[in-house]
């Protein structure tokens, strides 16, 4: 971009305004080739939970505007924050919500998608892959029989996007939430995929100059989407060859940690993107093993959620006793990850919670 191309996407009367505008839509054409969606079905936002919201909340004033009377939605248990947040907030406004329970493995089953589908039903919700487990749903199966029963699908795919294929022209999925920084991306920019054919009935929910065609308002961040535009276009160039190498640097993870006594994988072992492992660990305390593990970056549950001292709702929507839910930790791996890390970090994890269970057992005997 040409001296940082500091204008406005939307200033159409001098070429400072038009170099913005080339560089949002070339991004806009990235982001859309990852999908195999048309650019102009692709809009950016400030995130995932900004697309999340304006999907959920977008399809439901719609509904209300054209005089509808489907009050019904239907999302996971284990679904992120981003969606059970605003599906609490539809409740309060009179929507009904069933939340399905999933399997002991963390999947979504598309005939448990098919029995909680009502007359009723407006809107289905089901994510692509689980932000905490990393298993990965049939969201193609799922969006086929909300098609059937004329339901709008939507999926938030910010964990799989750039990792797996999608592609919407052979899926049926109606509305795709996209996070920039998951994908080596800047923080703060995001896009929602709309379909264009059939065609999403949807409402924005931010009003003002009418950018983003229409249904998203404001001065577009050029420099962050051109940043979404670009880690898309390289995830697209080498998803193959990364996945295959995060794949194999996961399975060494593991294959050292499954020596450890009453080590569990959280989540069926496939379906599951990459660069994800959800292990819990009996017999230890999970705040003191993630503060024991200072030089190792993991996870006990979400980011977003990362201050709880509660246990994972994911994890304990699968069924995981609280103890051992709260001794879980993920582990994810990346484009950047060597082996040396992979199998220091699996040496620090077995030494710690090694010692953790032999203290334990002392104190209990």
């Amino acid at each position: 971009m040409a001296q940082g191309n500091f204008g406005n996407s939307g200033s159409r009367t001098h070429a400072y305004g038009w170099e913005a505008e080339e560089a949002v839509e070339q991004a806009r054409v990235q982001v859309a080739s990852v999908l195999n969606a048309d650019p102009r079905e692709v809009i950016f936002t400030s995130g995932a939970t900004e697309s999340d919201n304006l999907a959920l909340k977008g399809v439901v004033d719609a509904e209300i505007a054209a005089g509808g009377k489907r009050r019904h939605i239907v999302t996971s248990a284990i679904e992120h924050k981003a969606i059970l947040d605003p599906c609490a907030v539809l409740e309060s406004r009179g929507f009904e919500v069933t939340y399905l329970a999933p399997q002991r493995e963390g999947l979504v089953p598309v005939e448990q998608v098919r029995e909680a589908l009502r007359e009723d039903t407006l809107l289905v919700s089901i994510m692509h892959a689980n932000n905490e487990i990393g298993v990965i749903n049939d969201i193609g199966a799922i969006g086929e029989v909300c098609r059937e029963n004329n339901v709008i699908f939507h999926s938030d795919i910010a964990q799989s996007f750039g990792k797996v294929p999608i592609d919407v022209k052979a899926q049926a999925v109606d509305l795709l939430s996209i996070s920039g920084h998951k994908i080596y991306g800047p923080k703060g920019v995001g896009a929602l995929y709309i379909r264009r054919d059939p065609a999403v009935p949807l409402v924005a929910q931010m009003h003002g100059g009418g950018q983003e065609m229409g249904y998203r308002s404001g001065t577009i961040a050029t420099h962050q989407v051109v940043g979404l535009g670009s880690a898309s276009a390289l995830c697209a160039a080498d998803m193959a060859v990364d996945g295959e190498r995060i794949e194999a640097l996961r399975d060494r993870f593991w294959a050292h940690l499954k020596q450890i006594p009453g080590t569990v994988l959280n989540g069926v072992e496939s379906p599951r993107l990459q660069g994800n492992l959800n292990v819990g660990f009996a017999g230890v305390d999970g705040e003191t093993l993630i503060m024991a593990l200072d030089d190792v970056a993991a996870a006990n549950g979400s980011a977003c959620n990362s201050t709880s001292v509660r246990p994972s709702h994911v994890l304990l929507a699968l069924g995981l006793p609280e103890d051992l839910a709260h001794a879980s930790l993920r582990f994810t791996f990346g484009r950047f990850t060597t082996e040396e890390e992979v199998d220091y970090a699996a040496s620090r994890v077995a030494d710690v919670v090694g010692g953790l269970q032999a203290r334990n057992s002392a104190v209990s005997t």
